[in-house]
């Protein structure tokens, strides 16, 4: 197996980082168009969107022009109209960047697929145009202060009243929640039923009651705009309602639909921002020279550490290629989709911490890529359903 070889927030080269039988040559142009894109549009501004808390909308226009922005969507609904493996590419290429600040996968791969996959005509007509150019950004509204993984103990409600719904609630560490033009809004609407009173409202940012709190400051993903939101008395109509009478009541339905892709994506991210963490270390040992040599050269404690990433690396992403060929199938379950999420993301942060060590106070710095990798790493394990939860879903199958 080659070397990773992936560009870098650094020094965005455009190189090989190992061949991946899961792609054909078509898929391998569009990678070589995604990585281009990321390294001319995101590279370049990402230190500046860091210190802003959130990236420019001028960047979700140019992704959106470029067709990279939910790329699934069928072409009726002004999307590609190309399948998972091609949007899986940008997952790929954002990790390769290290580069965590556009919210395009939840954008793109979890919320939209909510509205083609569970929404009314008029309502895949009305959002998933601008969706799909960018002129709307999306965000999903399920995490409360009180409740994360047990989406069920969720407080936030709506009320029917008349041919509308009154929404009182708050939701916290909401991706693209503060530059969000649509939410989906999960609520609620029967709350003696339990997992079965859950529905998911479509939710113009400007509805009177919608409040956006503050972007909440984070430990990294500093450019990634994240933000608590708050609802008083707000009144949309019935036809908010994610598949209009078919959907009432059916949002826990949707959402463990839904959440084999999102923790996939999550995974797929992990499997990547690890191969560029390793190259990173890689270069770095190869070059630092410390008692006559270099440290890869002197020392056989870090030739053997990198030896061993490597290999949990690779069989990481021979579990993920795997996944993805199944997702692509429609044969991806949720245990499995929990295994790859928990695996990878765990992963992800044993390759950022051993290799921030392999790079002495350097890796503290900053300035030094392994160091970003490092605190956006860290994340990854807890959204998307932490991975104790991750670990009872799989245990529930044995």
């Amino acid at each position: 197996m080659g070397e990773f070889r992936p560009a870098t927030c650094q020094t965005p080269t455009m190189t090989d980082f190992g061949t991946r039988p899961c792609f054909d040559g078509d898929q391998d142009m569009i990678r070589d168009m995604i990585r281009g894109w990321w390294a001319r549009e995101v590279v370049p501004h990402h230190p500046q969107w860091e210190k802003e808390g959130q990236v420019s909308r001028e960047l979700w226009e140019s992704a959106g022009e470029n067709g990279l922005l939910a790329m699934t969507t069928p072409e009726e609904y002004g999307g590609p109209g190309m399948g998972i493996k091609e949007a899986s590419i940008m997952w790929d290429e954002q990790g390769y960047t290290g580069c965590t600040g556009p919210g395009f996968a939840i954008h793109s791969d979890i919320c939209g697929p909510y509205v083609v996959n569970w929404g009314t005509e008029e309502q895949k007509q009305q959002w998933m145009p601008d969706v799909c150019s960018g002129k709307t950004i999306a965000a999903l509204g399920m995490t409360e202060p009180a409740a994360g993984s047990d989406l069920q103990g969720m407080k936030t409600t709506a009320r029917r009243d008349g041919d509308d719904w009154i929404i009182n609630g708050s939701k916290v560490f909401i991706t693209n929640g503060y530059m969000a033009d649509l939410l989906l809004l999960c609520c609620k609407t029967d709350p003696e039923a339990g997992a079965k009173g859950i529905s998911i409202f479509l939710v113009d940012a400007n509805t009177p009651g919608y409040v956006k709190g503050k972007k909440l400051e984070k430990v990294g993903m500093k450019a990634q705009d994240t933000a608590e939101l708050f609802f008083e008395d707000m009144r949309v109509p019935h036809s908010a309602v994610l598949g209009g009478d078919a959907g009432l009541n059916k949002g826990f339905k949707m959402m463990m639909t839904e959440l084999p892709q999102e923790r996939l994506l999550i995974a797929g991210l992990a499997v990547a921002s690890a191969e560029a963490t390793f190259e990173y270390t890689r270069t770095y040992v190869k070059e630092r020279k410390a008692f006559g040599s270099t440290l890869f050269d002197g020392c056989q404690t870090i030739r053997h550490k990198l030896a061993e990433l490597k290999t949990e690396i690779a069989v990481s992403r021979a579990f993920y290629d795997q996944c993805l060929e199944m997702h692509a199938i429609g044969k991806l379950d949720s245990p499995t989709a929990s295994m790859a999420k928990y695996y990878c993301t765990d992963l992800q942060c044993k390759v950022a911490t051993e290799c921030l060590q392999l790079h002495g106070g350097w890796g503290y710095m900053m300035e030094y890529p392994v160091a970003r990798q490092f605190v956006d790493a860290r994340v990854q394990p807890i959204y998307g359903g932490a991975n104790e939860i991750m670990k009872e879903l799989i245990a529930r199958t044995i």
